[in-house]
């Protein structure tokens, strides 16, 4: 038998050798997620034994690191805006930059407000504004049952449930002809919606270009869904439904936030002016790189 530090230890070096960068944060939160320690008790349990049958299970778990899937996935978690996601095969994993989103749909929100969030994935964007806005109610939809399901957990998990309806379907196919949830009050569809339109629309949709997602590192390519990544042969394909039809479901005033790549602000920006929205702003993120557009609907 091999002690708790040999162990991790043993993986971090066969990790760093085959080249990865976090060898040793990712051996020790594998081997601790196996054994069902927290950082102290693999501080302060080093000298322990571990059973055979304990390391098989993190060598299982190491192993799959190796192929290039990520920690998260291995662990069936991510922390994301101070918040605990679970994530399926149908979920994006939940990235940093991504929190510059929810920082805006933030200020955006007025008291009271509206919104959807369109492809949802795992329901972070969506479910990190509402803990943080009790008064505020959601909308998020998602083709994928598997991501609503999801989502649905996510919602559960950090309880926010009772303010996020989940809809299934292809943008705003999702919304429209299809009953309200009690809680929303409203038509949701073009003809009904009124001054009960949304006050926000969001998205982190598909925006990598057919042809660059073959070249993703693996931990991207071979492990998150390819509907989320694939944004068409420009990669610009969900920003043009996007802007097409956002003005169909928004109050008058109401704001449109998108995450972006970092070289499509431009581009994204003109789709939205082409469709008559206005005060257009591309956002950077900390890395001073474009990541979210803001438009108006007048």
């Amino acid at each position: 038998m091999v002690t708790v530090g040999a162990l991790w230890r043993r993986w971090r070096d066969e990790l760093s050798q085959r080249g990865f960068a976090t060898a040793t944060l990712d051996a020790k939160l594998l081997v601790g997620h196996a054994l069902g320690f927290g950082a102290l008790q693999l501080a302060t349990r080093e000298s322990e034994l571990v059973s055979r049958l304990l390391a098989s299970d993190a060598a299982e778990l190491l192993g799959r690191r190796l192929t290039g899937e990520s920690v998260a996935r291995i662990i069936g978690h991510k922390e994301f805006y101070g918040l605990e996601f679970e994530l399926n095969e149908a979920t994006l994993e939940p990235r940093p930059d991504t929190e510059l989103l929810v920082d805006l749909a933030l200020k955006a929100l007025p008291q009271g407000g509206r919104f959807v969030d369109l492809g949802t994935g795992s329901g972070c964007i969506p479910i990190s504004v509402l803990a943080n806005r009790p008064d505020a109610r959601g909308v998020a939809s998602d083709i994928n049952p598997r991501a609503l399901e999801m989502a649905g957990r996510n919602a559960e998990r950090n309880g926010v449930s009772g303010r996020l309806e989940l809809r299934q379907g292809d943008w705003f196919g999702a919304l429209a002809g299809r009953p309200p949830h009690p809680a929303l009050r409203a038509d949701l569809s073009p003809e009904g919606r009124g001054e009960e339109g949304f006050d926000l629309i969001l998205s982190n949709p598909p925006y990598i270009s057919s042809a660059v997602v073959e070249t993703l590192s693996p931990e991207v390519r071979d492990f998150d869904p390819r509907l989320a990544l694939d944004g068409g042969p420009d990669g610009l394909g969900p920003y043009r439904v996007i802007a097409a039809k956002a003005a169909d479901w928004l109050k008058p005033g109401g704001q449109v936030l998108v995450e972006i790549g970092y070289d499509q602000g431009e581009a994204v920006a003109k789709l939205f002016a082409a469709a008559g929205f206005s005060q257009i702003v591309v956002e950077k993120d900390l890395a001073g790189l474009d990541r979210v557009v803001s438009a108006h609907h007048i």
